[in-house]
């Protein structure tokens, strides 16, 4: 007899510790999880960010070879594939083995950049846009002092 109520005890404390295992394991998940995916977030809004900044680079360097700005992504695709100064300093000026076919790509969702060119008036702008945020980089019109500024700076 003794031997069966011994069983039963071992028994129900195998199936508690694996209870509270199985519990542990939840609580570890259910606080981490939240956790990882705010940091994911963070770090595609710092890739975004950081894509948006290249494109800024280049829309200035455009700037001042041609005298305007470019109103399609694409032209400045080709443009920097063509520029003495970016095939000269490609690595540094886009980073070690940038794809420059994603340049007018978000990487957040892989949606295209919005740009708006603004070149009636005696100063040109322009306004890049990540179509699934509010970040932005170029000209807050009236105040064009704040030309190639970002909205996150």
């Amino acid at each position: 007899m003794a031997s069966s109520g011994r069983g039963l005890q071992t028994g129900l404390q195998l199936i508690l510790m694996v209870a509270i295992l199985g519990l542990a394991y939840w609580l570890y998940v259910s606080l981490t999880a939240p956790y990882e995916e705010i940091r994911r977030q963070e770090e595609i809004t710092a890739q975004t960010r950081a894509h948006m900044q290249k494109i800024r680079t280049a829309m200035i360097r455009y700037e001042a070879v041609n005298g305007r700005y470019t109103t399609d992504l694409d032209s400045l695709v080709m443009f920097i594939q063509t520029d003495s100064l970016y095939q000269a300093a490609t690595d540094s000026l886009l980073g070690p083995g940038f794809d420059l076919a994603s340049l007018p790509l978000s990487p957040r969702t892989g949606n295209r950049f919005l740009l708006s060119v603004n070149d009636t008036s005696r100063v040109q702008t322009y306004l890049l846009q990540d179509p699934d945020t509010n970040d932005r980089i170029g000209t807050e019109l009236p105040d064009v002092t704040l030309l190639n500024a970002s909205s996150w700076e």
